[in-house]
């Protein structure tokens, strides 16, 4: 009936319109907590020191980044009644640690690209990139110490311990992964996958930025209020990323498409493939994640990313990142069924929407 597909229409674009608000609303936030952040990362790394140091600290803060991190970090302080001026150190600090650990994290993995350009050891070589690194985890930990005159002896030791659990947990999921790699382990399962998300993306991505802002707002630790909430996102954007690494746009994506393949990472797509694949493309798979990365040809990478296709390996992952994102909103919405509604609590559910629909 015409007023009928007439109603269903305009309800339809009525909710379309309200989405498109919504994550209108959600990007103008994370580019305000981005822009604040942004201005005192760059203001924490000193201008003069020995050549190849502080300048090169700057060159990954100063590419397009999206600020993830430090943005749940504030929001969530001020959700939970905190200053946001007060949480803005912290928020500096996690962003370096991320910044360090990328750095790291290319040399272990040989990686071209990052955030739209080559990556520090690609540019400088592996000795320059690491210790980059090592003095970007230091400028970290010497905003952690400048803690203890913004908010305290006792809220900065919170911290402090939340950091060393946050970097325990992350090493511990990197050996993982390159113990994978390293060993050529094919016999995995998604809960595998997932555990390691826990440890090395969930934890110091989502995890740690939630609680560090619930302690500069509250003055104690939140054991578990976070926890549930911090690994279904974590997971949900660790298998989106892993999905634009072999899907997306460069250009939007900023690091090289199908590193992982070349770097022979276990993602749930490839475990997936593992699993269903037939003995013979199973042992042609199995041969190619045994060779080098630098062996890996092209063609052998697009007949991997094709299987992944057909044998519904990247449908698989796509439907698992939905899942995990729904489970995410309702662990959110536990999480913070106390905390009255602002535009800080909407944008960290929002994050939910966001980690799965990002295209970079």
């Amino acid at each position: 009936m015409p007023v009928v597909e007439n109603a269903r229409a305009r309800a339809s674009g009525s909710q379309t319109d309200a989405s498109r608000a919504s994550e209108d609303d959600f990007e103008r936030r994370l580019h305000a907590y981005r822009e604040e952040t942004a201005r005192a990362v760059l203001e924490a790394i000193p201008d003069d020191g020995p050549p190849y140091l502080y300048e090169l600290v700057a060159s990954y803060p100063r590419r397009p980044w999206k600020g993830l991190r430090p943005a749940l970090c504030l929001a969530t302080c001020c959700a939970l009644g905190g200053r946001q001026e007060l949480a803005l150190n912290s928020a500096v600090a996690v962003e370096l640690f991320h910044t360090a650990f990328l750095a790291y994290d290319d040399v272990q993995d040989e990686s071209l690209a990052r955030r739209g350009g080559a990556t520090l050891h690609r540019e400088h070589g592996v000795g320059i990139a690491v210790n980059v690194a090592n003095a970007t985890s230091l400028l970290a930990l010497q905003q952690l110490g400048a803690n203890r005159q913004i908010i305290g002896p006792e809220r900065s030791g919170f911290i402090v311990q939340e950091t060393q659990e946050m970097m325990r947990r992350t090493l511990e999921g990197q050996a993982i992964e390159l113990a994978w790699i390293r060993d050529n382990t094919c016999e995995l399962e998604a809960k595998d996958y997932l555990q390691m998300c826990l440890k090395k993306t969930s934890w110091y991505s989502f995890i740690y930025p939630l609680r560090v802002g619930a302690i500069v707002a509250q003055g104690h630790q939140l054991p578990r209020r976070f926890l549930w909430f911090g690994w279904y996102l974590g997971a949900a954007f660790q298998i989106q990323d892993d999905i634009l690494n072999l899907a997306g746009d460069f250009s939007r994506y900023g690091k090289e498409i199908g590193g992982d393949l070349r770097e022979g990472k276990r993602t749930l797509m490839l475990t997936h493939l593992l699993k269903v694949s037939k003995p013979r493309e199973r042992r042609r798979l199995v041969g190619f994640l045994a060779k080098p990365a630098s062996d890996r040809t092209p063609q052998e990478m697009r007949w991997v990313y094709e299987q992944m296709v057909e044998q519904g390996s990247m449908a698989f992952a796509a439907k698992a990142a939905r899942q995990l994102a729904g489970a995410a909103w309702l662990e959110g919405l536990a999480a913070f069924r106390d905390v009255p509604d602002s535009t800080h609590r909407k944008f960290i559910l929002g994050m939910v929407r966001y980690v799965i629909e990002r295209d970079c």
